[in-house]
């Protein structure tokens, strides 16, 4: 008998036209997610030709969602949870609200009765957490504090979307769909201890895995580690993820994607969270291919042509409806400009329990059929102009960046909040010192050389980890993004000498000198770039210096081959130094007088002539 191929010849022809589909996207200068969704269309049974199996194709992006999810855990700690609480809880309750409000009056407009209509608008609340992290790692984002925040805000809207689905059958009869059954109301309990049942279950999950998870996890690790076998580590780590998630969503009733979610978020208090990392990324990425080909298996392009205002509708609900609410609810919370926009882009889709919670809605007799066709169409498009809405938030923030003393008053109100995330509230400015933004290679450098001589110094970092070493050092460090008017404040930049900048983020750098200057208009500034654009802009700006790290390293080889080829250290270091303030980019330097005590034996380069002077 011939062997069953359907699993393989549907992962083959997903993930190969998923690669067709995203290099002509990237092609056409789109991102390739929309190239992978086209994918799904293509073997979609809504499109002639070959058609996959859309129940293994979901199945398989289940795994790429755990895989994801338990890689964010890994870089989002327990702590860096419970540090955005404030926000994200009161936050996306009220964003559901307002969401599924909206929903339900579009609904209402439909003539649909109102239980269709709660269900549809709770469709339409919750956002894709794939998507999401996927946006936020190819940004850069994930760690920071703004995005940390989204996760969290996405974090609870899965936990309040996994209540609704228990909940939901019990509730069926009420509004208006087909009666559950004994089954439904858990032995005639009622909703009441439906809902008391379910955050039971929830909270003895959770319970397990920050008290037994938190130890069994790590040491588990530590001992497959000891045997030198890599593929068996690689292996551990991908049981421990898919193990976890399944075994949440079997006995607690957690949904997959929350399991793996605090897997890797109590392991990331381990030594092993980097290597955990590195190993799942390579099946993470695969899966989540095919995640967004499974999604375009589901769309009918058909309702684009049968019922476009109605697809348009939905669409302006989720891209413009949610983003504004969400950021009307943040700046509400008196958080800054930055996370609302963040936040608000975050949410401009839906996507994997927006097409659970209306498939149940459907199958409950709840929701018309058309009602699952509107929310794939719209989860299709969202999805695809996810990228475009990113961008456009980004050409605000860049025009609010633009206008510094506008966005100072604006943000004055989040001052509290954003000291409280950075957790900076301990740290004590000691005034004429030095703050160094960014501890990586090169921050580590200048710190160690500033500490070695008794200057006073706080460091700026986004990275926990770092700063909490730097803290059991004695070193005073602030946890937080540097470009916010609060991590500033609290790093005492109004009494500060100078500012460094390690760290070679274009707009956030511009956006730091901005900010610091207006607290401060003598403050001295030192920064780190990787272009010459960036360096004409800095010199511009009146900068105390600015340096390329290529052009550096050359000066360095070069002053070594002037010494050895015979030229002395002092007349080498004038040669460099002139270059320095006449070469094209790479360093510039706003004060180019020498002082004596570094070159005793100085001698001075013209800029135009290289003649002696």
């Amino acid at each position: 008998m011939p062997h069953d191929t359907t699993l393989i010849t549907t992962l083959v022809m997903g993930l190969v036209l998923a690669f067709a589909g995203g290099f002509v996207a990237s092609r056409l200068k789109l991102p390739p997610l929309v190239g992978y969704l086209a994918a799904g269309v293509a073997v979609g049974p809504f499109t002639p030709g070959f058609v996959g199996d859309a129940a293994l194709a979901g199945q398989l992006a289940e795994i790429g969602v755990i895989l994801l999810m338990f890689g964010v855990g890994l870089h989002f700690s327990i702590k860096d949870l419970m540090a955005v609480r404030r926000i994200a809880i009161p936050g996306a309750v009220a964003q559901i609200v307002v969401a599924a409000g909206l929903g339900a009056g579009l609904t209402w407009l439909w003539g649909w009765p109102v239980g269709a209509g709660i269900v549809f608008g709770l469709a339409l609340s919750v956002a894709s957490t794939v998507v999401l992290l996927r946006a936020m790692e190819e940004r850069g984002a994930l760690e920071s504090i703004n995005g940390r925040i989204a996760v969290g805000w996405l974090i609870v809207e899965d936990l309040a979307m996994v209540l609704a689905l228990v909940l939901l059958p019990a509730l069926a009869g009420v509004l208006g769909g087909q009666s559950a059954g004994m089954a439904g109301w858990i032995g005639g309990g009622g909703i009441g201890f439906t809902l008391l049942l379910t955050l039971g279950k929830v909270t003895l999950f959770l319970a397990l895995m920050l008290v037994v998870g938190k130890r069994l996890i790590p040491w588990v690790l530590e001992r497959i580690a000891r045997t030198g076998s890599r593929e068996l580590f690689t292996l551990s780590v991908l049981a421990t993820a898919l193990g976890i998630a399944y075994g949440s969503a079997a006995l607690f009733g957690v949904s997959f994607a929350l399991g793996a979610f605090f897997a890797g978020a109590v392991l990331s208090e381990s030594d092993f969270s980097h290597q955990a990392a590195a190993d799942s990324l390579p099946l993470q990425d695969a899966f989540a291919v095919l995640f967004f080909v499974s999604v375009g298996m589901l769309f009918n392009p058909a309702i684009l042509v049968q019922e476009p205002l109605s697809v348009l509708a939905v669409l302006a609900i989720i891209l413009i409806g949610k983003s504004i609410a969400a950021f009307g609810i943040v700046l509400a919370f008196g958080y800054p400009i930055r996370t609302a926009l963040t936040v608000s882009a975050s949410l401009a889709q839906i996507g994997e329990f927006s097409f659970i919670l209306i498939g149940l809605g459907v199958t409950l007799g709840m929701v018309p059929s058309s009602g699952q066709d509107f929310i794939i169409a719209a989860a299709v498009l969202s999805i695809a102009l996810n990228p475009l809405v990113f961008w456009s938030f980004d050409k605000l923030e860049s025009w609010l960046g633009r206008h510094p003393g506008l966005l100072v008053r604006m943000e004055r109100s989040s001052h509290d909040n954003l000291l409280h995330l950075a957790e900076a509230a301990s740290i004590a400015a000691p005034g004429g010192h030095a703050i160094v933004i960014g501890y990586g290679r090169i921050g580590r450098i200048i710190v160690k050389l500033l500490k070695e001589q008794n200057l006073p110094v706080i460091v700026v970092d986004k990275d926990r980890r770092r700063v909490e070493a730097l803290r059991e050092r004695g070193v005073p460090a602030i946890y937080g993004d540097g470009s916010t008017p609060g991590i500033l404040d609290a790093a005492g930049v109004a009494g500060a000498r100078l500012l460094i900048i390690a760290t070679p983020e274009g707009f956030q750098t511009r956006r730091i000198i901005e900010l610091a200057r207006l607290l401060n208009p003598e403050i001295d500034t030192a920064v780190r770039t990787h272009s010459d654009s960036e360096v004409t802009y800095l010199e511009s700006q009146g900068v105390g210096l600015a340096i390329m790290g290529s052009r550096e390293l050359s000066f360095g080889l070069a002053d070594y081959a002037l010494r050895s080829l015979g030229i002395s250290q002092a007349e080498a270091y004038c040669i460099i130094q002139n270059e320095r303030v006449s070469g094209e980019g790479g360093a510039f330097e706003r004060r180019p007088d020498i002082p004596a005590r570094h070159a005793p034996e100085l001698r001075v380069y013209r800029a135009d002539d290289g003649e002696e002077g």
